[in-house]
Protein backbone atom coordinates (compact mmCIF):
# COMPACT_ATOMS: atom_id res chain seq x y z
CA UNK A 1 0.00 0.00 0.00
CA UNK A 2 1.94 2.76 -1.16
CA UNK A 3 0.74 6.17 0.07
CA UNK A 4 -2.18 4.83 2.06
CA UNK A 5 -1.96 4.45 5.63
CA UNK A 6 -4.71 1.89 7.20
CA UNK A 7 -6.09 1.44 10.50
CA UNK A 8 -7.64 -1.04 12.03
CA UNK A 9 -10.74 0.02 14.67
CA UNK A 10 -12.74 -2.68 15.93
CA UNK A 11 -15.53 -3.14 13.57
CA UNK A 12 -15.04 -1.07 10.70
CA UNK A 13 -11.84 0.14 8.78
CA UNK A 14 -10.55 3.57 8.52
CA UNK A 15 -8.36 4.66 5.49
CA UNK A 16 -6.82 7.70 4.72
CA UNK A 17 -5.29 9.04 1.90
CA UNK A 18 -1.76 10.41 2.19
CA UNK A 19 -1.57 11.54 -1.44
CA UNK A 20 -0.62 14.71 -2.66
CA UNK A 21 -3.69 16.74 -3.00
CA UNK A 22 -2.42 18.86 -5.92
CA UNK A 23 -2.82 16.00 -8.42
CA UNK A 24 -6.54 16.89 -8.50
CA UNK A 25 -8.00 12.85 -9.35
CA UNK A 26 -8.50 10.23 -7.46
CA UNK A 27 -8.00 5.88 -8.70
CA UNK A 28 -11.13 6.24 -10.66
CA UNK A 29 -10.35 8.87 -12.79
CA UNK A 30 -12.57 11.70 -11.58
CA UNK A 31 -11.66 14.99 -10.51
CA UNK A 32 -11.45 15.00 -6.36
CA UNK A 33 -12.45 18.90 -6.23
CA UNK A 34 -15.97 18.16 -8.01
CA UNK A 35 -18.73 16.87 -6.24
CA UNK A 36 -20.37 14.05 -7.51
CA UNK A 37 -23.58 15.93 -8.53
CA UNK A 38 -21.30 18.60 -10.06
CA UNK A 39 -20.06 15.30 -12.34
CA UNK A 40 -24.07 13.84 -12.43
CA UNK A 41 -24.93 17.54 -13.93
CA UNK A 42 -21.89 17.75 -16.37
CA UNK A 43 -22.95 14.55 -17.88
CA UNK A 44 -27.05 15.29 -18.04
CA UNK A 45 -25.51 18.55 -19.96
CA UNK A 46 -23.95 16.53 -22.42
CA UNK A 47 -27.04 14.79 -23.12
CA UNK A 48 -28.83 17.89 -23.34
CA UNK A 49 -26.99 18.95 -26.10
CA UNK A 50 -27.16 16.00 -27.72
CA UNK A 51 -30.90 16.27 -26.98
CA UNK A 52 -31.14 19.54 -28.37
CA UNK A 53 -29.56 18.52 -31.71
CA UNK A 54 -32.43 15.74 -32.11
CA UNK A 55 -35.56 16.31 -33.90
CA UNK A 56 -37.01 12.90 -31.81
CA UNK A 57 -35.74 13.76 -28.26
CA UNK A 58 -38.22 16.18 -27.02
CA UNK A 59 -41.26 14.38 -28.36
CA UNK A 60 -40.76 11.57 -25.52
CA UNK A 61 -42.33 13.23 -23.02
CA UNK A 62 -44.74 15.77 -24.75
CA UNK A 63 -45.88 13.74 -27.29
CA UNK A 64 -49.07 16.39 -28.00
CA UNK A 65 -47.65 19.95 -28.19
CA UNK A 66 -49.91 21.64 -30.18
CA UNK A 67 -53.07 19.85 -28.23
CA UNK A 68 -53.82 18.48 -31.43
CA UNK A 69 -55.68 15.24 -29.46
CA UNK A 70 -57.10 17.11 -26.72
CA UNK A 71 -60.65 15.61 -27.13
CA UNK A 72 -59.13 12.32 -26.78
CA UNK A 73 -58.19 12.82 -23.00
CA UNK A 74 -61.26 10.72 -21.40
CA UNK A 75 -61.35 9.15 -17.53
CA UNK A 76 -63.61 7.05 -16.49
CA UNK A 77 -66.14 10.09 -14.99
CA UNK A 78 -66.55 11.32 -18.57
CA UNK A 79 -67.89 7.59 -19.83
CA UNK A 80 -69.80 6.02 -17.11
CA UNK A 81 -71.65 8.43 -14.71
CA UNK A 82 -74.02 6.80 -12.05
CA UNK A 83 -77.18 9.17 -10.76
CA UNK A 84 -77.52 8.99 -6.65
CA UNK A 85 -81.08 7.32 -7.47
CA UNK A 86 -79.76 4.50 -9.35
CA UNK A 87 -76.17 2.90 -8.09
CA UNK A 88 -73.73 -0.44 -7.91
CA UNK A 89 -71.95 -1.44 -5.01
CA UNK A 90 -69.08 0.10 -4.12
CA UNK A 91 -66.86 -2.85 -4.98
CA UNK A 92 -68.35 -3.23 -8.34
CA UNK A 93 -67.77 0.56 -8.77
CA UNK A 94 -64.26 0.10 -8.09
CA UNK A 95 -63.49 -2.68 -10.19
CA UNK A 96 -65.31 -1.29 -13.21
CA UNK A 97 -63.03 1.68 -13.08
CA UNK A 98 -60.02 -0.27 -12.49
CA UNK A 99 -60.78 -2.71 -15.47
CA UNK A 100 -61.84 0.22 -17.99
CA UNK A 101 -58.37 2.08 -16.85
CA UNK A 102 -56.18 -1.09 -17.45
CA UNK A 103 -58.15 -2.30 -20.67
CA UNK A 104 -57.98 1.49 -22.32
CA UNK A 105 -54.53 1.94 -21.45
CA UNK A 106 -53.57 -1.69 -22.38
CA UNK A 107 -55.71 -2.02 -25.95
CA UNK A 108 -54.23 1.25 -26.91
CA UNK A 109 -50.45 -0.35 -26.18
CA UNK A 110 -51.41 -3.30 -27.84
CA UNK A 111 -53.05 -1.89 -30.88
CA UNK A 112 -49.87 0.44 -31.10
CA UNK A 113 -47.52 -2.04 -30.98
CA UNK A 114 -49.38 -3.64 -33.93
CA UNK A 115 -50.52 -0.92 -35.98
CA UNK A 116 -48.16 2.38 -35.14
CA UNK A 117 -45.35 1.55 -37.46
CA UNK A 118 -47.64 0.72 -40.48
CA UNK A 119 -49.91 3.44 -40.11
CA UNK A 120 -47.00 6.13 -39.95
CA UNK A 121 -45.51 4.46 -42.22
CA UNK A 122 -48.47 4.83 -44.89
CA UNK A 123 -48.79 8.46 -43.38
CA UNK A 124 -45.59 9.71 -44.30
CA UNK A 125 -45.79 7.91 -47.89
CA UNK A 126 -48.99 9.91 -48.50
CA UNK A 127 -47.57 13.05 -47.50
CA UNK A 128 -44.68 12.76 -49.64
CA UNK A 129 -46.64 11.93 -52.31
CA UNK A 130 -48.80 14.76 -51.71
CA UNK A 131 -46.03 17.20 -51.17
CA UNK A 132 -44.69 16.16 -54.16
CA UNK A 133 -47.52 16.30 -56.45
CA UNK A 134 -48.19 19.98 -54.90
CA UNK A 135 -44.59 21.38 -55.04
CA UNK A 136 -43.96 19.66 -58.71
CA UNK A 137 -46.91 19.66 -60.43
CA UNK A 138 -49.58 21.90 -58.40
CA UNK A 139 -47.64 25.06 -57.80
CA UNK A 140 -45.96 25.21 -61.88
CA UNK A 141 -49.48 25.29 -63.01
CA UNK A 142 -50.82 27.62 -61.19
CA UNK A 143 -47.48 29.80 -62.08
CA UNK A 144 -48.07 28.81 -65.95
CA UNK A 145 -51.77 29.92 -65.85
CA UNK A 146 -50.64 33.08 -63.75
CA UNK A 147 -47.92 34.00 -65.97
CA UNK A 148 -50.10 33.41 -69.09
CA UNK A 149 -53.11 35.02 -67.85
CA UNK A 150 -51.70 38.18 -66.77
CA UNK A 151 -52.79 39.95 -69.85
CA UNK A 152 -56.24 39.06 -68.87
CA UNK A 153 -56.01 40.68 -65.65
CA UNK A 154 -55.00 43.86 -66.97
CA UNK A 155 -57.71 44.20 -69.63
CA UNK A 156 -60.22 42.79 -66.68
CA UNK A 157 -58.36 45.87 -64.88
CA UNK A 158 -59.20 48.21 -67.80
CA UNK A 159 -63.06 47.06 -68.55
CA UNK A 160 -63.85 47.79 -65.10
CA UNK A 161 -62.74 51.12 -65.01
CA UNK A 162 -63.31 52.19 -68.60
CA UNK A 163 -67.20 50.85 -68.52
CA UNK A 164 -68.41 49.80 -65.48
CA UNK A 165 -66.77 52.38 -63.19
CA UNK A 166 -68.20 55.17 -64.85
CA UNK A 167 -71.32 54.09 -65.28
CA UNK A 168 -72.23 53.14 -61.55
CA UNK A 169 -70.56 56.19 -60.40
CA UNK A 170 -73.48 58.21 -62.17
CA UNK A 171 -75.71 56.13 -60.94
CA UNK A 172 -74.61 56.50 -57.30
CA UNK A 173 -74.80 60.35 -57.96
CA UNK A 174 -78.33 60.38 -59.54
CA UNK A 175 -79.66 58.39 -56.30
CA UNK A 176 -77.57 60.93 -54.10
CA UNK A 177 -80.21 63.46 -54.19
CA UNK A 178 -82.87 60.88 -53.16
CA UNK A 179 -83.72 61.12 -49.32
CA UNK A 180 -85.95 58.70 -47.58
CA UNK A 181 -87.47 59.90 -44.34
CA UNK A 182 -89.46 57.51 -41.62
CA UNK A 183 -92.87 58.90 -40.50
CA UNK A 184 -95.10 57.13 -37.77
CA UNK A 185 -98.59 58.21 -38.64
Amino acid sequence: MTGTMMQSTDASETEIDLRDAGDGEDDEGQQTWKTQLETVLEEEEEEDVISTQSNTRPLINERDPRQINECLKVRFEDVIAEPVSVRSGDRVWIWSHALFEVSRVWFYRIITALLAVPVSLIAGILLAILSFVHIWFFTPCVQVVLINTGWLQTLWSSILDIILLPFFQSVAKCCRGINVVLSRE
